[in-house]
């Protein structure tokens, strides 16, 4: 509970920052996130969310908590230590721009 309080204030400190990574550079340091996100980012498995078309404030929010130690998780933790905050924009910039696969029916039809 104290990690899920301390994670909810680092974003809402973090809030008013906008992510403004380069998606093409994001998609070249993704490499190593297609192990357990699958490609692009549509994880095959539950055991591993989906990082496609999350808004891109909030997978840097959640890549600072994992470099910080606020969301502890043993697989992210070393992967985030390693990554810079425009490391962390241009990830979120590509997965963000990457088609999740879930189908919205649109408004109205």
């Amino acid at each position: 509970m104290l990690r899920f309080v301390a994670f909810v204030l680092c974003a809402l400190t973090l809030g008013a920052a906008h992510a403004q990574g380069d998606p093409i550079a994001g998609k070249t340091k993704a490499q190593p996130c297609q192990a357990c996100h699958g490609e692009e980012g549509r994880s095959a498995s539950p055991q591993f969310p989906v990082l496609a078309g999350q808004y891109p404030d909030y997978l840097v929010q959640a890549l600072m908590a994992y470099k910080s130690g606020a969301r502890d998780n043993a697989i992210m933790a070393p992967f985030a230590q390693s990554l810079s905050r425009e490391d962390m924009e241009d990830l979120a910039a590509y997965f963000s721009t990457r088609p999740n696969g879930v189908y919205l029916k649109p408004i109205g039809r």
